[in-house]
Protein backbone atom coordinates (compact mmCIF):
# COMPACT_ATOMS: atom_id res chain seq x y z
CA UNK A 1 0.00 0.00 0.00
CA UNK A 2 2.66 2.25 0.61
CA UNK A 3 3.50 2.48 -3.38
CA UNK A 4 0.63 4.12 -3.95
CA UNK A 5 1.35 6.81 -1.27
CA UNK A 6 4.10 7.04 -3.15
CA UNK A 7 2.53 7.70 -6.24
CA UNK A 8 -0.16 10.06 -4.72
CA UNK A 9 3.16 12.31 -3.24
CA UNK A 10 4.60 12.11 -6.80
CA UNK A 11 1.29 12.95 -8.83
CA UNK A 12 0.99 16.13 -6.23
CA UNK A 13 4.55 17.11 -6.55
CA UNK A 14 4.17 17.36 -10.50
CA UNK A 15 1.05 19.45 -10.07
CA UNK A 16 2.75 21.56 -7.63
CA UNK A 17 5.38 22.18 -10.06
CA UNK A 18 3.30 22.20 -13.42
CA UNK A 19 0.97 24.74 -11.46
CA UNK A 20 -2.59 24.84 -11.96
CA UNK A 21 -2.83 24.49 -16.01
CA UNK A 22 -1.76 20.71 -15.33
CA UNK A 23 -5.01 20.11 -12.82
CA UNK A 24 -6.84 21.62 -15.40
CA UNK A 25 -4.76 18.99 -18.19
CA UNK A 26 -5.64 16.20 -15.69
CA UNK A 27 -9.66 16.85 -15.58
CA UNK A 28 -9.62 17.01 -19.40
CA UNK A 29 -7.92 13.20 -19.43
CA UNK A 30 -10.10 12.05 -17.13
CA UNK A 31 -13.38 13.55 -19.39
CA UNK A 32 -11.54 12.36 -22.27
CA UNK A 33 -10.67 8.57 -21.29
CA UNK A 34 -13.99 8.16 -20.05
CA UNK A 35 -15.88 9.43 -22.86
CA UNK A 36 -13.12 6.69 -25.01
CA UNK A 37 -14.63 3.72 -22.76
CA UNK A 38 -18.27 5.06 -23.01
CA UNK A 39 -17.72 4.35 -26.74
CA UNK A 40 -15.37 1.29 -26.34
CA UNK A 41 -18.56 0.02 -24.67
CA UNK A 42 -20.78 0.87 -26.62
CA UNK A 43 -19.05 -1.35 -29.81
CA UNK A 44 -18.53 -3.79 -27.68
CA UNK A 45 -22.12 -4.84 -25.84
CA UNK A 46 -24.73 -2.04 -27.26
CA UNK A 47 -23.83 -2.03 -31.10
CA UNK A 48 -24.98 -5.59 -31.68
CA UNK A 49 -28.44 -4.53 -30.22
CA UNK A 50 -28.61 -1.58 -32.20
CA UNK A 51 -27.47 -3.63 -35.44
CA UNK A 52 -29.99 -5.71 -35.17
CA UNK A 53 -32.68 -4.14 -34.38
CA UNK A 54 -32.08 -1.67 -37.45
CA UNK A 55 -32.47 -5.04 -39.43
CA UNK A 56 -35.15 -6.40 -38.11
CA UNK A 57 -36.95 -3.44 -38.86
CA UNK A 58 -35.67 -3.77 -42.44
CA UNK A 59 -37.16 -7.18 -42.41
CA UNK A 60 -40.48 -5.39 -41.84
CA UNK A 61 -40.19 -3.51 -45.01
CA UNK A 62 -41.60 -6.22 -47.60
CA UNK A 63 -44.39 -5.40 -49.85
CA UNK A 64 -46.16 -9.03 -49.21
CA UNK A 65 -47.17 -8.05 -45.91
CA UNK A 66 -48.81 -4.62 -47.50
CA UNK A 67 -45.82 -2.51 -46.72
CA UNK A 68 -44.93 0.26 -49.14
CA UNK A 69 -41.89 -2.23 -50.23
CA UNK A 70 -37.93 -2.43 -50.34
CA UNK A 71 -37.76 -0.71 -53.54
CA UNK A 72 -40.37 2.06 -53.35
CA UNK A 73 -39.54 5.23 -52.78
CA UNK A 74 -41.22 5.21 -49.13
CA UNK A 75 -38.72 1.89 -48.88
CA UNK A 76 -35.63 3.87 -49.51
CA UNK A 77 -36.43 6.31 -46.96
CA UNK A 78 -36.82 3.96 -44.32
CA UNK A 79 -33.92 2.27 -45.14
CA UNK A 80 -32.17 5.78 -45.30
CA UNK A 81 -33.71 6.81 -41.97
CA UNK A 82 -32.89 3.37 -40.47
CA UNK A 83 -28.96 4.20 -41.81
CA UNK A 84 -29.58 7.77 -40.42
CA UNK A 85 -30.54 6.68 -36.81
CA UNK A 86 -27.72 4.17 -36.55
CA UNK A 87 -25.02 6.23 -37.62
CA UNK A 88 -25.95 9.11 -34.88
CA UNK A 89 -26.05 6.37 -32.50
CA UNK A 90 -22.26 5.00 -33.85
CA UNK A 91 -21.12 8.51 -33.95
CA UNK A 92 -22.32 9.62 -30.73
CA UNK A 93 -19.51 11.50 -28.57
CA UNK A 94 -16.71 10.94 -31.18
CA UNK A 95 -16.73 14.98 -31.96
CA UNK A 96 -16.52 15.60 -28.34
CA UNK A 97 -13.67 12.89 -28.30
CA UNK A 98 -12.15 14.91 -31.07
CA UNK A 99 -12.19 18.29 -29.49
CA UNK A 100 -10.77 16.91 -26.21
CA UNK A 101 -7.56 15.59 -28.06
CA UNK A 102 -6.95 18.87 -29.64
CA UNK A 103 -7.57 20.84 -27.14
CA UNK A 104 -5.26 18.96 -24.52
CA UNK A 105 -2.18 20.52 -26.76
CA UNK A 106 -3.80 23.66 -26.79
CA UNK A 107 -4.17 23.89 -22.49
CA UNK A 108 -0.46 22.23 -22.29
CA UNK A 109 0.70 25.63 -24.72
CA UNK A 110 -1.49 28.13 -22.66
CA UNK A 111 0.81 26.54 -19.42
CA UNK A 112 3.84 27.23 -21.26
CA UNK A 113 2.77 30.44 -21.78
CA UNK A 114 2.01 31.42 -18.07
CA UNK A 115 5.60 29.66 -17.28
CA UNK A 116 7.12 31.92 -18.96
CA UNK A 117 5.61 35.07 -17.88
CA UNK A 118 6.72 33.81 -14.46
CA UNK A 119 10.02 34.07 -16.05
CA UNK A 120 9.95 37.42 -17.91
CA UNK A 121 8.36 38.43 -14.25
CA UNK A 122 11.41 36.83 -12.29
CA UNK A 123 13.51 38.73 -14.75
CA UNK A 124 12.03 42.25 -14.34
CA UNK A 125 12.16 41.64 -10.97
CA UNK A 126 15.63 40.68 -10.25
CA UNK A 127 17.61 42.20 -13.62
CA UNK A 128 18.48 38.70 -14.74
CA UNK A 129 20.50 37.54 -11.90
CA UNK A 130 18.67 34.92 -10.38
CA UNK A 131 19.45 31.71 -12.22
CA UNK A 132 17.66 29.33 -9.76
CA UNK A 133 14.18 30.89 -9.90
CA UNK A 134 14.22 31.43 -13.77
CA UNK A 135 14.52 27.68 -14.31
CA UNK A 136 12.27 27.22 -11.46
CA UNK A 137 9.82 29.44 -14.26
CA UNK A 138 10.96 27.45 -17.43
CA UNK A 139 10.35 23.99 -15.39
CA UNK A 140 6.96 25.06 -14.80
CA UNK A 141 6.35 26.11 -18.61
CA UNK A 142 7.36 23.11 -19.63
CA UNK A 143 5.84 20.84 -17.53
CA UNK A 144 2.13 21.54 -18.87
CA UNK A 145 3.12 21.24 -22.40
CA UNK A 146 4.53 17.50 -21.66
CA UNK A 147 1.30 16.91 -19.84
CA UNK A 148 -1.03 18.12 -22.64
CA UNK A 149 0.94 15.97 -25.34
CA UNK A 150 0.74 13.00 -22.74
CA UNK A 151 -2.58 13.84 -22.97
CA UNK A 152 -3.12 13.85 -26.83
CA UNK A 153 -0.92 11.36 -28.29
CA UNK A 154 -2.60 8.19 -26.44
CA UNK A 155 -6.08 9.55 -26.76
CA UNK A 156 -5.19 10.52 -30.60
CA UNK A 157 -4.65 6.79 -31.23
CA UNK A 158 -7.72 5.60 -29.29
CA UNK A 159 -9.69 8.37 -31.62
CA UNK A 160 -8.30 6.73 -34.69
CA UNK A 161 -9.13 3.25 -33.86
CA UNK A 162 -12.89 3.90 -32.72
CA UNK A 163 -13.24 6.44 -35.66
CA UNK A 164 -12.35 3.45 -38.08
CA UNK A 165 -14.50 0.98 -36.53
CA UNK A 166 -17.59 3.73 -36.40
CA UNK A 167 -17.51 3.84 -40.38
CA UNK A 168 -16.68 0.55 -40.74
CA UNK A 169 -20.01 -0.49 -38.98
CA UNK A 170 -21.80 2.53 -40.55
CA UNK A 171 -20.86 0.43 -44.04
CA UNK A 172 -21.67 -2.78 -43.44
CA UNK A 173 -25.35 -1.68 -42.14
CA UNK A 174 -25.82 -0.30 -44.94
CA UNK A 175 -24.98 -3.12 -47.36
CA UNK A 176 -26.98 -5.23 -44.81
CA UNK A 177 -29.68 -3.17 -45.70
CA UNK A 178 -30.55 -4.26 -49.26
CA UNK A 179 -32.87 -3.52 -51.52
CA UNK A 180 -33.87 -6.99 -53.25
CA UNK A 181 -33.79 -9.74 -50.74
CA UNK A 182 -34.09 -10.68 -47.06
CA UNK A 183 -30.61 -11.12 -46.01
CA UNK A 184 -28.68 -13.59 -43.59
CA UNK A 185 -28.60 -13.27 -40.03
CA UNK A 186 -24.52 -13.29 -38.62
Amino acid sequence: MSWFYDLQDLLFEFLEKGGPVVLLIGVLIMVMWILIFERLWFFRFSKPQLIQDAREQWDQVRSENGGPGRKSWEGHMIRSMLISQASSSINSNIDLIKVCTAVAPLFGLFGTITGMMEVFHILAVTGGGDAKAMAGGVARSTIPAMAGLFASIPALLALRSIDQAAKKNIEILTERLTYDKKFDVI
